[in-house]
């Protein structure tokens, strides 16, 4: 026979005890092992079988409370039960099918939640009520020792000494004591009503007597009934007047609410619509932002191999200089041989002269030919020089023309830097006007935001003060420049109190500005109060020191500024002369370090620094001032743009037009050379020719023939030199154009860069003026459909009091009338009616009053002899059931000590124990005694004297010969057999599955650490083997073995 209803078919558990997952178990319907190492989740699904079927947390002897059940480091516990529902036992088989399946989860808090689903999945409820019916109908008691067996329950009982316990335990078991406490409140019940019942006897008897008064009235009472019916009528239309009017009122507000609902529509689109404008806007400034990081990276990588190009043309400048001399010097020595020639030429000329005298004619034109050659190549000689020199000016006016281009342009750049950026400050002091925090740069109100919620989070432990400049004030105006000259970078530098904020506030400014130079940042702790200057502050009488001269709220912004720059001990001086008369006469005041005048001129007592700034950027007040003193100055700026850009032209007018000289003179000295050349080899000619010539002449013409050499050697020597030169010339030319050009190319980017600054300044504001508009749509939304919840929340109410009207007409008229007359019309008419019933009434007394208290007199007599006469049937009837029930009771505690005895001393006859039970009903004991092996019976023994494994075998025994005489579909042991030696343990499983064997009917689920592998295999036996415990997960699972 197979059980039907109430057995356990499986069990999952999640985030129970330290478990994160066990299961799911799939139990067979007899027999059941669950295996495992301590730590394993043995009792861990013991406590969730427990817990999940309506018991408490101390019946686990886990825990104190549910919460405890829970995972540490979870939010709840989850276990789900499926309970079999099949066979004529089962519980309402046509809503939950074959399987009842119980969800339990308990939350950290300690809260237990239900879910009772049917076999389909579907919930079917989720009241614990609903749980207790079932467990009822399939007889669960998960809190009987003898249905579920704890480990501390086991080694309670098995420990326990006294006889008294276990009767208890046995009385507990077979639910007798459940029956004798219902029997003590049944006549603890019985003895409440008897006392009622004789205290509502002498009530009996007044309520009779105040009926029959009433009764005397109620005869003697005249009729009013029709002006009642009529006041009865006038009020029911009352009723339905009230309502009519109710609902007209009701109308505007459902028209206005319908109206603003459609509004509501258009506010809608307004937001999504400025909403995705801020995502644009938003991702236009990323973009711009990206790129701007771009091309700074692209500047810090083309520095360095500008500086090598610079080198290069450097070091190519240097060699050219070098040939540059060796020219000079090569053409200094050829210029002096050109002179000691034409000197030894016009020497040997006179010789000849004397000689020709007495030579024929021919030797005369010879001789003159030759003069004229010689005249000739000297004027050539001389125009050859001077066209050289033409040339070597027309070569250095193009390369200073070229120097003055380029440091033309360079200063054409550096003045429209100086344009943009004065276009910059100009938009930053215009944006300026309405906000003074952007005077300090267009990113500064988002930083300071930005810093704002950060501390709002908690991630400053002091929140960082800054820009300085913005949290300070002049006294006098006039003083502005000096206090920015003074203060200098300090006036943007932002102050922490500790490295860790200093490194959150770096992180906010890598977030929130642009690449490039960000705001200094100073740590140093907060103190509450400013620092106590006296005894190192100067002191003058008629001018104030930088500390004197500001107002300053926040402590930690004094103390910053005292600490960096000492404003204590500077003077501020407005006059110059006087500044210098007072720092450097040789008696400088007291602690005072330097001074400044109001044009921003520093003054040491020993030197004196003039100011390069001319104005006050961040301090003055006069914003409109410093906008029109920047117009001016832009317009300057733009006429020395113009003033540059003609001045470049005529550079270039004049470079091209040297080039064309230098071309055209280079032609003319090459065509001069040629020349020369063709002169000189016809006076070779005309020397060679032989004549009679004096011996004095050959000396002569020999030096001239060797200065001609040298001449010629020199002439070649200058020429390679000049060569040599106007290649370093190229080369330097070239070094120096690459250099330029990638000089040029980094300006260019560096132009490039500040358009995009500009565009990121204005991609900037469109951002915020999108979340303007958008925060500024938001708001009308918000306030709009604030309106529409009034509107809701008033019309809600109007309906409420429309529907308790409608209610309260109903009440007094279910079927609604149509009333044409207004309320005030009826009230006056009922008003009216009333006072002439209420006449008549004082005349006779009020009738519904007397009505009413007649028809109450005599229900309360009428009900109060029902009571009574209930009671005394309850009575009866219960002194009757209870005789009968109490000698069942006595016959049902017999039989079942009877069946208990019969089967302990079958189960200790299976090891040859002999053994007796000894039950005292009337004191409450359960005396136990045994004997091992074969002996005789008075030699039997307490079961205190037995070791610890036959005392374990002995409480089995007993627990089996309890299974036999109880009820329940399902049995759980834990660790039943851990105090038993191998014999003992090997008896009693053989005895716990040989019962088992014999109910097939019921279910039985061991918890056991010890191995299972020597049972027998069977269809009926299911192992669950758990995995050792593992320290390191927090999760566990279950192998299942199905014996087969």
């Amino acid at each position: 026979m197979v059980s039907d209803a109430g057995i356990v078919e499986s069990i999952t558990l999640k985030n129970f005890m330290c478990h994160s997952l066990l299961g799911p178990f799939t139990f067979g319907s007899n027999v059941n092992f669950v295996v495992g190492n301590n730590g394993s989740g043995k009792s861990a699904v013991l406590t969730a079988l427990i817990v999940s079927l309506g018991g408490n947390a101390q019946a686990t002897n886990r825990g104190l409370c549910l919460k405890g059940f829970v995972k540490e480091g979870e939010s709840s516990a989850d276990v789900s039960i499926t309970l079999r529902n099949r066979g004529r036992d089962a519980y309402k088989p046509d809503v939950y099918g074959q399987a009842i399946t119980v969800d339990l989860r308990i939350t950290r808090e300690g809260l237990r939640t239900y879910k009772l689903r049917s076999k389909s999945g579907q919930v079917i409820s989720s009241k614990k009520e609903e749980l207790v019916s079932i467990l009822d109908n399939f007889n669960i008691q998960v809190n009987n020792p003898v249905s579920v067996l704890t480990q501390e329950m086991s080694k309670y009982f098995l420990h326990t000494k006294g006889e008294g316990d276990k009767y208890k335990f046995f009385m507990k078991a077979t639910q007798l004591e459940q029956m004798r406490e219902d029997f003590v409140y049944i006549k603890t019940t019985r003895h409440i009503t008897e006392d009622k019942v004789g205290q509502h006897g002498e009530s009996l008897k007044d309520l009779k007597r105040k009926y029959l008064e009433k009764e005397d009235r109620y005869k003697n009472l005249a009729s009013l009934d029709e002006m009642q019916t009529k006041l009865e009528e006038l009020q029911k239309q009352m009723a339905w007047a009230l309502v009519t009017e109710m609902e007209k009122e009701l109308e505007p507000l459902k028209e206005k609410l319908q109206g603003d609902r459609h509004s509501t529509e258009k506010f809608d689109e307004k937001v999504d619509d400025w909403k995705n404008k801020v995502e644009e806007a938003e991702k236009k400034y990323k973009e711009i932002q990206e790129q701007l990081e771009g091309i700074t990276q692209q500047v810090q990588e083309l520095q360095p191999q500008c500086a090598e190009l610079k080198a290069e043309a450097e070091r190519r400048n240097s060699l050219l200089k070098s040939s540059e001399v060796t020219v000079h010097r090569c053409k200094t020595n050829l210029r002096d041989l050109e002179r000691d020639k034409v000197q030894l030429s016009a020497k040997i000329n006179d010789l000849k002269l004397s000689i020709s005298q007495t030579s024929g004619s021919e030797s005369q034109a010879k001789a003159e030919r030759m003069q004229q050659i010689q005249m000739e190549l000297e004027n050539l000689t001389q125009k050859i020089s001077t066209l050289g020199q033409q040339i070597e000016q027309y070569l250095n006016a193009c390369s200073c023309g070229k120097d003055d281009k380029a440091k033309t342009e360079q200063d054409h750049r550096a003045l429209q830097r100086a344009i943009d950026a004065n276009k910059r400050n100009l938009q930053t002091m215009e944006s300026s006007r309405s906000n003074k925090l952007r005077r300090f740069g267009e990113h500064m109100p988002a930083l300071l935001n930005a810093i704002q919620e950060a501390h709002r989070r908690g991630q400053f432990k002091q929140k960082p003060r800054g820009p300085l400049g913005y949290l300070i004030n002049l006294k006098d105006p006039e003083l502005a420049l000096a206090m920015e000259v003074c203060l200098k970078n300090q006036l943007q530098a932002f102050t922490c109190d500790n490295h860790d904020d200093e490194k959150v506030l770096q992180g906010i400014m890598g977030k929130v500005l642009p690449a490039g130079r960000r705001p200094t940042i100073i740590t140093s702790n907060f103190l509450p109060r400013v620092h106590d200057t006296r005894k190192r502050a100067v002191r003058h009488p008629e001018y104030p020191s930088v500390l004197q001269a500001l107002e300053i709220e926040d402590p930690v912004v004094a103390n910053c500024l005292i600490d960096q720059r000492g404003i204590e001990s500077i003077l501020l001086i407005k006059n110059r002369t006087e500044a210098r008369k007072v720092m450097q006469s040789g008696n400088p005041p007291q602690n005072c370090t330097q001074a400044f005048s109001k044009d921003g001129d520093q003054i040491f007592p020993n030197r004196t620094y003039t100011a390069e700034q001319t104005r006050a950027n961040y301090l003055s007040r006069d914003i409109e001032e410093d906008i029109s003193h920047l117009h001016r100055e832009m317009e300057k700026q733009k006429a020395q743009a113009e003033g540059i850009q003609q001045r470049m032209k005529e550079i270039e007018q004049g470079i091209k037009q040297n080039t064309v000289l230098e071309r055209s003179t280079l032609k003319e000295l090459k065509t001069t050379e040629d020349k020369a050349t063709k002169l000189r080899l016809e006076l070779t000619d005309l020397q060679n020719m032989e004549e009679p010539q004096s011996e004095d002449l050959r000396p002569l013409e020999e030096d001239l023939q060797e200065i001609v050499s040298k001449i010629s050697s020199k002439t070649a020597k200058y020429e390679e030199a000049r060569a040599h030169m106007a290649e370093l010339k190229l080369s330097y030319e070239k070094a120096e154009h690459d250099y330029k050009q990638h000089k040029e190319r980094i300006n260019t980017i560096a132009e490039d860069a500040d358009s995009i600054k500009e565009e990121l300044s204005k991609a900037d504001q469109d951002v915020m003026k999108c979340r303007r508009n958008k925060k500024h749509y938001d708001d009308k939304r918000s306030t709009h459909l604030s309106s529409i919840q009034k509107l809701e929340a008033t019309l809600a109410s109007k309906e409420k009091e429309l529907r308790t009207s409608i209610s309260k007409a109903t009440e007094i008229c279910p079927d609604r009338q149509e009333v044409r007359r207004t309320a005030r019309s009826l009230d006056s008419e009922i008003s009216r009616l009333k006072a002439k019933i209420n006449t008549q009434q004082e005349q006779q007394g009020d009738r519904e009053e007397i009505v009413r208290q007649y028809h109450e007199a005599l229900e309360n007599y009428k009900n109060m002899a029902q009571q009574m006469k209930n009671l005394n049937g309850f009575i009866k009837s219960l002194d009757g059931v209870m005789n009968h029930r109490l000698q069942v009771y006595a016959d049902l505690r017999r039989f079942l000590s009877a069946r208990c005895k019969y089967y302990f001393n079958s189960m200790l006859a299976q090891r040859g124990y002999t053994g007796s039970m000894t039950f005292d009903h009337k004191n409450e004991t359960l005396s136990i005694t045994v004997q091992p092996g074969q002996g005789n019976e008075f030699d039997l023994s307490d079961m205190r004297s037995l070791s610890g494994g036959e005392r374990s075998f002995s409480t089995v025994c007993f627990i089996l010969s309890l299974w036999y005489i109880t009820e329940a579909p399902f049995r759980c042991l834990d660790e039943f057999d851990v105090y038993m030696d191998m014999v003992n343990r090997r008896i009693s499983m053989d005895m716990m599955m040989k019962v088992a064997s014999s109910q097939l009917y019921r279910q039985f689920i061991f918890l056991t650490p010890q191995s299972m592998s020597s049972i027998p295999e069977s269809e009926l036996i299911c192992i669950h083997q758990l995995k050792d415990p593992d320290r390191g997960l927090n999760s566990q699972q279950s192998q299942n073995r199905n014996e087969s």
